[in-house]
């Protein structure tokens, strides 16, 4: 006859040794009691938050066996050890420089054609910029970028960058772009219909971006198509935290913006 052991307790609850983990930041844990998953993007004394896939945030208690790694049962432990050391780069790939204050502002501007646009080139170029003093600042769009360009008054000591999106041959933004001919107007531009397809799919946890039907408004077709809740603004601060480094970028966006840079930054000559 098959003795069954009468211990029904769950494997995860028994005494058994259980192994430490260290909370590393983007380790990816299950809490246990609620079965949230998320990657660690903070650790503070006795709490962990996790960020889950749609970019909600949960703060949980460093309990004992409180979490799952692959199924297997740990105890989250706040990293231990000597200070980070300070980088040596900045997000975009540039040489840090340690202690530099922001220079004062140039006359030269780069232009971008929206929030998210700037929002992006911030989280990765923004240290250089500072130190470059060069100010980014966003359009409602590109449709009057002549006279744009022409109220700004592009010279050799204030020259003017211009970030554009889906700047392909035959669309209408590059028809716009040909219209500016001011020799210190430089405008380029990626060939993505928005500014999220170019931060690489598997940087958001997707295998790729999804193709929109034309005449759908595309972010709102991405968050349907992803099973994203229809928030574009909730959706892009998702997008957005999951970009730490030019590494997340495509190279069609990093040579556009790097050109802007050296172009507005030149030395008049």
């Amino acid at each position: 006859m098959r003795s069954y052991n009468p211990d029904l307790t769950p494997p995860w609850k028994k005494s058994q040794p259980v192994p430490e983990v260290a909370a590393d930041v983007d380790l990816v844990v299950e809490e246990v009691s609620t079965g949230f998953c998320g990657a660690v993007i903070r650790c503070e004394a006795g709490t962990v938050t996790l960020e889950d896939r749609f970019g909600k945030h949960r703060v949980f208690p460093l309990s004992p066996r409180g979490f799952l790694i692959d199924g297997r049962t740990v105890t989250l432990t706040r990293p231990t050890g000597a200070a980070p050391a300070r980088p040596t780069r900045t997000a975009s790939g540039s040489v840090a420089v340690p202690g530099a204050r922001a220079r004062v502002a140039r006359a030269g501007r780069i232009y971008v054609e929206g929030r998210h646009d700037a929002e992006l080139v911030e989280r990765v170029w923004g240290d250089d910029l500072r130190v470059e003093g060069v100010v980014v600042e966003y359009l409602e769009g590109v449709d009057d970028l002549p006279a744009i360009v022409a109220e700004f008054g592009p010279g050799p000591d204030a020259r003017l960058g211009v970030l554009v999106d889906h700047l392909v041959p035959g669309s209408k933004e590059s028809r716009i772009a040909e219209a500016v001919t001011s020799e210190y107007a430089l405008v380029v531009g990626h060939p993505y219909i928005d500014v999220w397809e170019a931060v690489k799919p598997s940087s958001v946890g997707i295998p790729a971006w999804p193709s929109v039907p034309r005449g759908q408004d595309w972010k709102t077709g991405v968050c349907e198509a992803l099973g994203w809740p229809r928030n574009t603004g909730a959706a892009w601060q998702h997008v957005l935290s999951r970009v730490r480094s030019y590494k997340d970028l495509e190279p069609e966006l990093l040579g556009r913006v790097e050109e802007l840079i050296d172009f507005v930054t030149a030395p008049r000559g």
